[in-house]
C-alpha cells in the first residue's frame, strides 16, 4: 500500500502538468496480463516460476526416483505493466521527453506483487544525436531486435536480459547509428563471495562500457557491438586456518570480461526474421549461463593468504525468431542454444557462475497470438533442455575438466504449456 501511495505522489504532479498542453504532458500506456502455465518438472526460475530459465537436474532419492520429476501449475498476473510517457519543452535545442515504467513483478521472491521500476529515463533528441540518462535496457538487449515470445523470459538464458542505470549517447550517420553506453547495476547484478550484489561492479571503480554500431533501414537491421566489464569481488581476504586464522588482508584483485555480439532483423510484409549471436564473458548479470571463478591464491612467506585471483567464464549463445505479421493472427517460432565454454584459467576455488554444472542448453518454442482490438490471447509451448554434468562412478566427481568445461553430460528436459491473456490500454 505504501508503494502505491508513493507512486501516486510521484505521478500526481505530472498529471497536473499534463493539463497544460503547451509545456508538459504525460500519456499513460500499459497492459493487464495474466499467465497460466504448466511445467512437466521442477525448474530454475524466478517469481514462483514466472521467469523460466531451464529444468532442474535429477535429484535421486534412496530408491532412485527423481525428486524433481514433479509437475506444477500456476496462475500469475505480476507482469501487468504501467508506463507514463512524458513530454516537455525543448532544452539546448533538443526535443525532451521522459519515461517511467513499472510492473508488479517485485524485486525479490518475497516481494512478489510489489511494484518494481523497469525503466525511468530522460531523453534529449537532436537531429543527428540522442542522449538517454536513466534506467533502460542493457545495450546487449537490442530493443529493436528481441524475441517475440509470450513467456516473460524473452528468450533468456539465450538472449541477454537486463536493465541498467546508464548514460547512452547515439550518433546518427544517415541509416547508420553509433551507440556508446556507460552503466551501473541495480536489479540485474553479478554473483560473488557475498551472493549476488551490485557492489562488485561499483567497487571496481569503472562503469560497464558498451559500444555498438548498426545499420537501420526500412526493412533491414544489422548491428554488432562489444561490451567490457570489470568487477572487484573482494575488498579483503581472511586466512581461514593455520597459525594466521582470522587475519584480514586488504585485497585489490579485479576480474574483467569482454563480450562481442551481433544481430540481424529482416521484416517483410508477411514475416519477420531475427537472428542474434553472442560470445560473452561474465554473463551472470545478463541472466545467462556463465560468470567467473577463483583461479589462484597468493600467500606471503609466512603463509598468510594475501590475495585471490579470478578468471572469467565464457559462454556462447545464439537464437533465432520468426513470426508472421498478421494483425489478427500471428504464428511464431523461437529457437535458442547456449554453450558453457569454461574459464580462461584453471579453477582452484569457488565458481561464481550460473549453470556451472551445465554443458549446454537449448529451447524450441512455438506460439500463436490472437488479437482482437485491445484484447489478446497467446498460447505457447516451451521445450527447454539443460545438459547436466554426469558423475564419475569411480571418483564420485562431476565430469568436467580443470577449467570447468563439462566432459560428459545428460540431457534433462521440461515442457512448459503457457497461455497469456492481455488487455492493452
Amino acid at each position: 500500500m505504501k508503494k502505491t501511495h508513493l507512486l501516486f505522489c510521484l505521478l500526481f504532479p505530472l498529471i497536473l502538468f499534463s493539463q497544460d498542453g503547451k509545456k508538459f504532458g504525460i500519456k499513460f500506456h500499459g497492459f493487464v496480463k495474466t499467465d497460466v502455465f504448466f511445467d512437466s518438472r521442477q525448474t530454475w526460475d524466478a517469481r514462483e516460476g514466472h521467469f523460466l530459465l531451464y529444468p532442474r537436474n535429477e535429484d535421486l532419492d534412496f530408491n532412485g526416483d527423481d525428486i524433481n520429476a514433479v509437475s506444477r501449475f500456476n496462475i500469475l498476473s505480476i507482469q501487468t505493466r504501467l508506463k507514463g510517457v512524458i513530454s516537455g519543452p525543448d532544452v539546448w535545442g533538443a526535443k525532451t521527453s521522459g519515461l517511467i515504467e513499472g510492473a508488479f513483478f517485485g524485486n525479490i521472491g518475497t516481494d512478489i506483487n510489489g511494484f518494481r521500476l523497469r525503466h525511468a529515463f530522460v531523453k534529449l533528441k537532436w537531429d543527428k544525436s540522442e542522449l538517454i540518462v536513466g534506467q533502460y535496457w542493457h545495450p546487449m538487449f537490442v530493443a529493436s531486435c528481441f524475441p517475440g515470445t509470450v513467456s516473460f523470459n524473452t528468450g533468456a538464458p539465450f538472449q541477454p536480459f537486463a536493465r541498467n542505470p546508464q548514460i547512452r549517447f547515439t550518433r546518427k550517420f544517415g541509416n547508420f547509428n553509433l551507440i556508446g553506453t556507460a552503466m551501473d547495476q541495480v536489479d540485474f547484478v553479478d554473483n560473488g563471495p557475498t551472493l549476488p550484489s551490485w557492489r562488485y561492479l561499483t567497487n571496481a571503480g569503472v562503469p560497464q562500457l558498451d559500444l555498438r554500431f548498426e545499420y537501420k533501414g526500412e526493412k533491414l537491421l544489422i548491428g554488432a557491438g562489444a561490451d567490457y566489464k570489470t568487477l572487484m569481488p573482494r575488498l579483503s581476504v581472511t586466512t581461514a586456518d593455520g597459525p594466521f586464522e582470522g587475519i584480514k588482508i586488504k585485497a585489490n584483485e579485479k576480474v574483467s570480461g569482454t563480450s562481442f555480439f551481433g544481430y540481424f532483423k529482416y521484416k517483410s510484409e508477411p514475416v519477420t526474421l531475427k537472428l542474434y549471436a553472442i560470445q560473452g564473458q561474465m554473463m551472470y548479470s545478463m541472466v545467462n549461463i556463465g560468470g567467473y571463478a577463483e583461479s589462484g591464491f597468493t600467500y606471503d612467506k609466512t603463509g598468510k593468504l594475501t590475495n585471490i585471483e579470478y578468471s572469467p567464464v565464457s559462454t556462447m549463445s545464439v537464437w533465432t525468431d520468426i513470426h508472421t505479421n498478421g494483425k489478427t493472427w500471428q504464428f511464431g517460432l523461437f529457437g535458442g542454444y547456449a554453450k558453457n565454454q569454461g574459464a580462461n584459467d584453471t579453477i582452484v576455488g569457488a565458481n561464481y557462475s550460473r549453470g556451472s554444472t551445465i554443458d549446454y542448453s537449448y529451447r524450441v518454442s512455438p506460439r500463436v497470438i490472437y488479437n482482437n482490438g485491445k484484447f489478446r490471447v497467446a498460447p505457447e509451448i516451451e521445450y527447454t533442455v539443460a545438459a547436466y554434468a554426469t558423475t564419475d562412478k569411480d571418483t564420485g566427481m562431476l565430469n568436467r575438466d580443470a577449467k570447468g568445461v563439462i566432459t560428459d553430460s545428460k540431457e534433462i528436459g521440461n515442457f512448459r504449456f503457457l497461455i497469456g491473456v492481455y488487455y492493452f490500454f
